[in-house]
């Protein structure tokens, strides 16, 4: 499975190899990407959807500039409910990019509007969520979209649109009618 990441969630986990005395400890770390929100002024994990995105520093990884990882294409194991978490390992960012089954996807009311999860249809069933944090009105949630997926949030709906250029990079746009009007339900554009 391939999946380009579009955005992270807040918060960060690292593991690094038990032996002490291993040279390569730190290039074999495994580091745990999940959603949060602020607490008090700190950056919490309140999951409602309890689950995380894996990145082996061995795949090809750099936890020093994640920022670089957005936009690549990562071969993926398929997610997983292990122990009562979602969960998917992105195993080798690929050296070449090609068009993505999925695009993890991190999304915030400020981005967004308010998600509500409870409610039927606020995503497209092809999507996956991973994970969702909630404490009063703050909100992150990771998910995994294919293109031209879906959600909808306050603001209306918002569906996943692969750029034309670069078709393994995408972001999530507002569905607008011809009219200027939000749509009750988003259009996927003709090509």
């Amino acid at each position: 499975m391939l999946i380009t990441v579009t955005g992270f969630g807040s918060v960060w986990r690292r593991r690094f190899g038990k032996g002490p005395e291993d040279r390569s400890r730190f290039a074999r770390a495994a580091y745990y990407n999940t959603t949060g929100v602020v607490v008090n002024g700190v950056m919490r994990t309140r999951p409602k959807i309890i689950g995380h995105a894996r990145f082996n520093g061995i795949g090809g990884f750099n936890a020093n500039y994640p920022s670089r990882m957005l936009g690549r294409v990562f071969e993926c194991a398929e997610p997983c409910v292990w122990s009562g978490q979602n969960k998917v390992l992105f195993e080798q960012v690929l050296r070449t990019p090609e068009r993505p089954d999925y695009f993890l996807v991190a999304v915030r009311p400020e981005q967004v509007g308010h998600l509500d999860p409870t409610q039927p249809a606020w995503k497209s069933d092809d999507s996956l969520l991973l994970s969702f944090s909630e404490w009063h009105d703050e909100q992150e949630a990771m998910i995994l979209m294919p293109a031209y997926a879906w959600l909808r949030s306050s603001l209306g709906p918002f569906f996943l649109e692969p750029s034309a250029l670069r078709p393994w990079t995408g972001q999530l746009r507002l569905a607008i009618s011809p009219g200027g009007t939000i749509c009750d339900t988003p259009r996927v554009p003709l090509n």
